[in-house]
């Protein structure tokens, strides 16, 4: 089962409500039957109706735009207002969370469905995007405003960020657990949504090497520890998922073209982490010690060569993922939008900070400017998928009965 499946792209099609049915029909959803003389855009459907359909991968724009203005603000070479585009491009995304998470709640006032959508077995794996979009506020709140001195502002975030790690390794547990008890999945169909869950508690060692380098020393060590902790047990999570990946690939071959961005989901998990250790390494205090030494300073800089080595190591595993889904998709490139199509940015977008980050580690202009020459073609890239996300919407390729992630297959 691919939670990033396409329905509703066998032909043209139209909707019909039956004017009598033997068994109820609780949303009022139209019914798909094959006419070739008809086709989505044509019928009239009402608004709460098509609100049905907003589901919780609408999360995955906001979670890119998020990512897309914490890449703006680590730039290595910046130029005269950077900053301010970066600081719109955040406040932009928060308009986009308040009014997707409106639309969402008024789905869920109007239709109720909200368990309904927590446990399919389709939808329901993209409500850890919701978390992702957390985690690039968290830290773009830092980036964007951490200059604050006040201690109440450094109080704040790590009461974000605890409540962060308590709330997403909730999800991980718990979803994963339904997953396990309630669903099937065919590992033949295995897709790399499935990493999902694992993604938010993640990303809790990315919100650590953001917040924790300006945070008072007795706060930054258990920052550190946790986002250590959580950033392994999710990275472990998607480590395990990638052999049943790689055996799909090997068994059954590349997933059709309109799955086929859903592979640049496997980017992230290695290029984050690489991200997230360097940065944890260097947000340790300075008086850190391990293991007793009395040489602060020299452990210091073993964790840092440590951390860099590790993150080399990963942002290669993510340069391989890129270039594997970068030529399946290429080869094949998907007909219709869908909102997997966000997955070429958030992922790349983790992948593109891992080589600026390591282009600052190593004090290399040739790999910062690669860093400025990725990120330019994520902004490309968002602009390309923004665009054809509000095409979709006005053409009725999404937000449509049958065309969305809360359809089963």
């Amino acid at each position: 089962m691919s939670a990033l499946s396409s329905p509703g792209l066998l032909g043209p099609e139209s909707y019909e409500l039956p004017p009598h049915s033997s068994h109820s029909n609780r949303s009022n959803t139209p019914i798909l039957h094959s006419d070739p003389e008809k086709s989505s855009r044509t019928y009239k459907i009402s608004f709460t109706q098509r609100l049905r359909h907003f589901t919780w991968a609408w999360y995955t724009l906001t979670m890119s735009t998020g990512g897309l203005a914490l890449l703006i603000a680590n730039q290595p070479n910046k130029f005269p207002g950077l900053d301010q585009i970066g600081l719109a491009v955040y406040i932009i995304n928060l308009v986009l969370f308040a009014a997707v998470s409106s639309m969402m709640a008024a789905r869920f006032v109007i239709h109720g469905n909200l368990i309904e959508s927590l446990a399919h077995d389709r939808e329901g794996l993209f409500f850890p995007t919701f978390w992702l979009s957390i985690a690039t506020m968290i830290t773009g709140l830092e980036k964007y405003f951490g200059d604050d001195p006040a201690t109440a502002f450094s109080t704040t975030l790590q009461v974000l960020f605890w409540t962060y790690c308590v709330c997403t390794f909730a999800v991980a547990a718990l979803q994963y657990s339904y997953l396990f008890s309630s669903v099937t999945y065919r590992l033949q169909t295995m897709m790399p949504s499935w990493v999902l869950p694992a993604f938010p508690i993640m990303l809790s060692g990315t919100i650590a090497s953001v917040i924790a380098e300006r945070q008072p020393s007795h706060s930054s060590v258990p920052i550190v520890a946790a986002g250590m902790t959580f950033q392994g047990l999710g990275f472990s999570l998607s480590f395990m998922m990638y052999s049943h990946y790689i055996g799909r690939l090997m068994e059954s071959g590349l997933p059709c073209r309109e799955h086929r961005p859903g592979m640049f989901i496997c980017v992230g998990p290695p290029a984050f982490t690489a991200l997230a250790l360097i940065g944890m390494a260097r947000g340790l205090p300075e008086t850190i010690s391990v293991m007793g030494s009395d040489d602060s300073v020299a452990d210091g800089r073993v964790l840092e060569i440590l951390a860099l080595a590790t993150g080399a190591f990963l942002w290669a595993l993510s340069l391989w993922f890129f270039c594997v889904a970068l030529i399946a998709v290429v080869r094949a490139p998907p007909t219709a939008f869908h909102l997997s199509w966000w997955a070429m940015v958030f992922p790349n977008t983790g992948f593109t900070l891992a080589t600026i980050v390591l282009g600052n580690s190593f004090e290399s202009k040739a790999i910062k400017g690669v860093g400025s020459g990725m990120s330019i073609c994520i902004i490309a890239m968002w602009l390309f998928v923004f665009v054809n996300h509000i095409l979709a919407v006005i053409r009725r390729d999404i937000m449509f009965p049958g065309k969305d992630e809360d359809v089963s297959e």
